[in-house]
């Protein structure tokens, strides 16, 4: 930790944190501080991890702040927060910002775009449901597996998206999308009285519109799926992040139907939730010389100087670091 310490010394940083529930079930709370440079990516660290009684506004704040103690980091040289959207997590920057008078808190763009993919993943029950069913089918069934492969040798089995990790059910929805005549082909080859999944399979790839929809999730929404692979580089640019996310909006604001403009709202809604990423944009926009004509926009901290703003060039706008942080907690004890 002292050399910790002695990298971050002085230095301008970020903080994300983030809590997630171990293989006890305990509730386990990682806090990583990343420097910001004003010329590459910086370091970033893992600098504590705690035990939580319970998960609430009060208990991350108390950890951040402890956090910010053991490296000796001056309140006034934490100048982003970075976390997911939950009411908890909203409520504890709002709290904090009172005593880190120059933070800005914004909440993980990639997150906000998984939660624009659920949005998609709720309008199309069918194909929900068609995805659902047929994973099923081939979990811990090797004679129906190799059925599969020899129908289709040179075709992956059909993924099994997690709902909780990002835009995985996009992906299987593309994967339908491509592959619908010899998924087809293949559930007829099965018995509908050998399981109820294969019966639902049945059911759902026969129903009307099912590679209508299919297409125009694939046409419209595989967006998401790239647009949060590349939000999860590290090192990414502050501009190029933004632009990354910018880029769905102008795509979505095209989308047509009730289901296109219901997709468009929610992402809408999504942003606008998101204060902090406003003002990075205004940020980014300041260092790409995009409004060298006009007024700072308000929303900056009062206490920000205009030295600080050149450590926003590589300012994460994700929180993808801090969940990669939590892998060893589901795997050991």
């Amino acid at each position: 930790m002292s050399k910790i310490k002695l990298e971050l010394s002085g230095k301008k940083v970020w903080v994300s944190i983030d809590e997630t529930t171990d293989v006890e079930g305990r509730f386990v709370a990682n806090v990583i501080v990343g420097i910001l440079e004003a010329d590459y990516p910086g370091k970033q660290y893992l600098v504590h991890s705690e035990q939580l009684e319970k998960t609430n506004y009060s208990t991350i704040c108390r950890v951040f702040d402890k956090s910010i103690g053991i490296i000796g980091i001056q309140h006034e040289d934490v100048l982003l927060f970075t976390s997911d959207a939950a009411p908890y997590m909203i409520k504890a920057g709002n709290t904090l910002k009172a005593f880190y008078s120059k933070m800005i808190h914004i909440t993980c763009t990639a997150h906000g775009l998984h939660r624009v993919a659920e949005e998609v993943r709720g309008k199309f029950s069918n194909v929900d449901k068609l995805i659902s069913s047929v994973k099923k089918i081939f979990r811990k069934a090797p004679n129906r597996v190799q059925l599969f492969k020899d129908e289709a040798p040179h075709l992956n089995l059909p993924p099994e998206p997690i709902i909780t990790r990002w835009s995985t059910w996009i992906i299987a929805s593309n994967y339908y999308c491509e592959n619908i005549e010899i998924i087809h082909k293949i559930l007829e080859k099965l018995d509908a009285d050998d399981a109820v999944s294969i019966k639902e399979a049945k059911k759902y790839i026969s129903k009307a519109g099912i590679e209508r929809d299919l297409a125009y999730i694939k046409s419209n929404f595989t967006i998401l799926t790239v647009s949060i692979t590349k939000l999860q580089k590290q090192g990414l640019p502050l501009a190029e992040a933004i632009n990354v996310f910018e880029n769905v909006e102008k795509v979505f604001e095209t989308l047509q139907g009730l289901i296109g403009k219901a997709v468009f709202n929610k992402l809408n809604n999504v942003t606008h939730k998101n204060v902090g990423l406003k003002i990075l944009k205004n940020i980014s926009n300041i260092l790409s010389g995009v409004t060298m004509n006009t007024e700072l926009e308000p929303g900056l901290p009062e206490d920000f100087s205009t030295d600080d703003l050149v450590y926003f060039k590589f300012a994460p706008i994700t929180s993808v670091d801090i969940e990669r942080s939590f892998s060893m907690y589901k795997t050991t004890k």
